[in-house]
């Protein structure tokens, strides 16, 4: 009897010492998501931007984030962890943590509803209903692969964030439209734009906002207009509709088509644009043809 005694108390022991001192999180939560990982990663960086003295950082991957929201007396840490459900479904597990009234927290939550709970429980409700509302903005539609074609066209270079990436297109777009036309060239199909490099790290973009036109035997030299042959490929393809500010909702929905399928493609999206954005109307109305390349 001694030895069951005193086993027991170890085994308490060691738990309560887990417990106040070891367990990563004071509370946890999780909810279920009708949106992918990537359209959840983006949205949870735009939310965090309404949040007075927020921050947030992407960790390992896109499906791990931690922001942190500080008051006048206490600093709260959420980690975000992201796993995909199926298709069009993922569950969030939200681990929360109050840097300045840990051991409290702790040694209150199994005995009582804490505003500490209360409040954590509360900002991850209205994430979800700023997602809920996001997710009614746009619409993916996954398309068969397609031989994405080649063409020659004039192009402005950019670098920016995916964020930003809209912005720059409309401060390129008259210059781009009027400077070609105005030079006697013939402009061969809609507006498209090529990433050359994406770092899903830190959302940073390189990409290309060209123009298909006719090659002819003499092009004008005009600034900051780069000519060029865009190769096609074999590529993935989806009709987004929506704002083009967030029209790389298509392209986490086109890499998670490729995970769960297991096809390797090349993370340089391409997108054909088939509306002027400053002529106004219902952006669900707008269409993107948006393409990954598949590798060879």
């Amino acid at each position: 009897m001694k030895k069951v005694i005193t086993i027991t108390i170890a085994i308490i022991s060691i738990a309560l010492f887990w417990y106040f001192f070891i367990k990563p999180q004071d509370y946890q939560i999780r909810v279920v998501a009708k949106s992918i990982p990537g359209t959840i990663n983006q949205s949870l960086k735009a939310w965090n931007n309404s949040i007075e003295n927020a921050s947030i950082v992407q960790l390992e991957d896109l499906k791990h984030l931690k922001q942190t929201i500080k008051s006048e007396d206490s600093t709260h840490i959420y980690t975000w962890n992201i796993s995909s459900i199926n298709d069009s479904t993922s569950k969030l597990k939200v681990d929360v943590i109050d840097l300045n009234n840990s051991f409290k927290n702790k040694l209150s939550i199994p005995f009582t509803d804490t505003d500490f709970e209360k409040g954590s429980r509360k900002l991850v409700t209205e994430f979800m209903s700023y997602l809920n509302k996001h997710r009614k903005e746009f619409k993916v539609t996954i398309q068969p692969e397609e031989e994405l074609p080649s063409t020659y066209c004039a192009c402005v270079k950019h670098k920016t964030i995916q964020s930003k990436k809209a912005i720059a297109m409309k401060d390129s777009y008259p210059f781009l439209n009027s400077v070609l036309v105005g030079n006697g060239l013939k402009l061969n199909g809609v507006p498209f734009i090529e990433i050359t490099d994406w770092n899903i790290d830190n959302d940073s973009l390189a990409f290309n906002f060209c123009y298909p036109i006719l090659k002819t035997d003499s092009l004008p030299v005009i600034k900051d207009i780069l000519y060029k042959e865009f190769k096609g490929a074999k590529s993935l393809k989806a009709i987004y509709n929506g704002n083009y500010i967030t029209s790389d909702r298509a392209w986490y929905t086109l890499l998670d088509y490729a995970e769960k399928n297991k096809i390797k493609v090349d993370p340089k999206p391409v997108e054909f644009f088939y509306n002027n954005p400053n002529m106004g109307g219902d952006a669900l109305y707008w269409k993107t043809e948006v393409f990954i390349p598949i590798a060879e």
